[in-house]
């Protein structure tokens, strides 16, 4: 039997590295978006696969109705949304998440809040698993359905960063 050694410093750098490679495989799990099918609000299907194509970047966002995060960064990006296709004719897809159950809210709470992107319906969760995202709001940067950059969570001025890595990736 073979015995080793470890200092508690290589034993730790040992443990970091495991670790930083474990999450980096999460982070990158899934490099380009998944062919699949999504309803948008008035029923009719979308292929995932045609939304980012022919150079276009696009912004995907996964949200649900009872996701408070998720409403503010939507409302947040929304107050900007105009500027920003003017200045680098981005397109965000909000793709809803919210089960058979609750997918009856979307619609009218995009009325109430004024939401001019287009919503998809991912009422089975398919696209979340797919994507790995355990947890949402999970933000993407798509450009010919390569994931450029990804973001998980919300907190006030996260449009900032996503701005920049939008002027980043439309040149």
């Amino acid at each position: 039997m073979l015995k080793i050694n470890l200092t508690p410093y290589l034993m730790k750098t040992l443990i970091t590295l495991f670790l930083s490679l474990s999450f980096s495989t999460l982070f990158y799990a899934q490099e380009v978006m998944p062919k699949m099918q999504l309803e948008t609000l008035s029923g009719k299907d979308i292929s995932l696969q045609s939304i980012s194509d022919n150079d276009q970047l696009v912004i995907v966002s996964l949200w649900a109705t009872w996701c408070v995060p998720c409403k503010n960064e939507l409302d947040a990006i929304s107050e900007v949304y105009d500027d920003w296709t003017d200045e680098t004719n981005v397109k965000l897809y909000a793709i809803s998440v919210d089960d058979s159950r609750t997918v009856k809210r979307v619609k009218p709470l995009v009325s109430g809040k004024g939401w001019e992107f287009d919503i998809l319906l991912d009422t089975n969760s398919d696209l979340k698993r797919q994507l790995n995202a355990p947890t949402i709001p999970l933000t993407l940067l798509v450009k010919n359905n390569k994931i450029l950059y990804r973001h998980s969570g919300y907190t006030p001025g996260s449009e900032d960063e996503l701005y920049e890595k939008i002027l980043e990736f439309s040149k």
